[in-house]
């Protein structure tokens, strides 16, 4: 994950500002804040700016996915182009299921917040839609988590633990 949001940042920190930068990496699955923040302090960004722009980032897709993916999803599994695709990322969404069946917004909470590769808001979006969490309980999760791991992105890439 470190070499994309390196890569971003070098190729995109070429043509727009550092923040804007930030705020892209953070749109995208799998990189999200994490990335965003490693991008920002690559390019030299504030922490308190990396932060507002990777937190925003991150949290603009949210609502969509757990609006829409559900309808998205049955419209493209009749096809043949992407219906194996969406069938296969259902099926390992929904293995990580079981995990947050019991504690729901707290597992959906940490399964966002603990930054390590496989999770974050993109997948907890997806999860909790396809679980049927409630928008609001998995809003609330999701963002908790989004925190959760800026805090700990911002601290390693930032503060006291500094790579």
């Amino acid at each position: 994950m470190d070499a994309v949001a390196v890569w971003f940042g070098e190729t995109l920190g070429q043509y727009i500002p550092a923040e804007w930068v930030t705020f892209i990496v953070s749109l995208l699955p799998i990189l999200e804040c994490r990335g965003g923040i490693i991008v920002g302090r690559m390019l030299g960004v504030p922490l308190p700016l990396t932060i507002l722009m990777s937190v925003v980032g991150n949290v603009l897709p949210i609502p969509f996915i757990l609006l829409f993916i559900k309808r998205i999803f049955e419209w493209l599994k009749p096809t043949k182009l992407f219906g194996r695709m969406v069938c296969k990322l259902e099926e390992r969404t929904l293995k990580k299921s079981d995990k947050l069946k019991k504690g729901e917004f707290l597992g959906l909470m940490l399964f966002v917040g603990i930054p390590i590769p496989g999770t974050g808001a993109w997948t907890g979006a997806l999860l909790a839609a396809l679980m049927g969490v409630r928008i609001k309980k998995a809003s609330a999760a999701i963002f908790i988590g989004i925190a959760v791991a800026t805090t700990i992105m911002s601290l390693l890439m930032y503060g006291v633990l500094r790579f």
